[in-house]
């Protein structure tokens, strides 16, 4: 597959009011994009937006959920408004909502919606198009907790690792019309989801927290190729293939770092 330059390119990129997705924007922007800011946080995305305007970048703030089959239909309705056409998509929108087998079911059902469905209804939108007219990019920001797991979070575990199968399929089914697939997958990074994390920060940090501008430099420097995951945290490959190929290994692994975590709260 050919390089995609981002330079001149129309680039959508979803909850970029802070962490992961502000840096996305804003990397994109610095490199020429024409970027849309979309986040359910207006004031966010619209200081994005203007962070990078002045920067000399070209960029639009889009509230709204990009979620809903609203929102996505609505959002896809402004950028090409806006952009003309949508050259690539950066689902980067996620939640981590619930611990433990107590998640209600809201926090199962928001999962859903955010982390997996806004991708499926997105693609619908984007994905037929771009393959009748010679391709385009659909990148997932995905976590490491979609080819592992994450001690403690059943939902947002499950979810991530039905968004990184999302995508595989979308690139297992139209790979070979030019559509490139690629599935951001950081471990720990210094987000306002880390800070919330709990005792569990100090596991996920466990290998070196990146900043989100560093794993947007990362996702947005593989633009260049066309590998499918783009791992920040390059530890992670190990672990992948542990899991694939010594599974009782890893999860007797993983099981002493969930008993270290009780042993921590036990002693509050």
């Amino acid at each position: 597959m050919p390089a995609f330059d981002p330079n001149g390119r129309g680039v959508v990129v979803t909850g970029a009011g802070n962490g992961i997705g502000a840096a996305l924007a804003r990397e994109l922007g610095a490199r020429g994009t024409r970027v849309v800011v979309s986040d359910l946080d207006a004031d966010g995305a619209a200081r994005v937006a203007a962070e990078i305007t002045a920067a000399g970048g070209t960029a639009v703030a889009a509230p709204g959920d990009a979620a809903s089959e609203e929102g996505v239909t609505a959002l896809v309705e402004v950028a090409r408004r806006e952009l003309g056409t949508i050259d690539a998509w950066y689902a980067n929108a996620g939640v981590d909502r619930g611990r433990g087998l107590e998640a209600p079911e809201s926090d199962w059902d928001i999962s859903l919606q955010v982390n997996v469905m806004a991708h499926v209804r997105a693609a619908r939108l984007l994905v037929p198009e771009w393959a009748a007219n010679g391709g385009g990019r659909f990148v997932v920001t995905a976590s490491a907790a979609g080819l592992l797991t994450m001690i403690g979070a059943p939902a947002y575990s499950v979810t991530k690792h039905a968004a990184v199968a999302f995508a595989e399929w979308l690139s297992v089914t139209y790979r070979h019309r030019g559509v490139v697939v690629q599935a951001i997958c950081p471990q720990g990074v210094q987000t306002r989801m880390l800070e919330q994390s709990g005792d569990l920060e100090e596991l996920l940090s466990r290998d070196t927290a990146l900043t989100p501008e560093q794993v947007a430099t990362q996702a947005v420097d593989a633009l260049a190729g066309d590998e499918f995951l783009i791992l920040p945290h390059p530890e992670v490959a190990g672990y992948y293939a542990t899991r694939a190929g010594a599974t009782d290994k890893w999860l007797h692994g993983m099981n002493k770092l969930q008993q270290r975590l009780e042993e921590k709260e036990g002693t509050r």
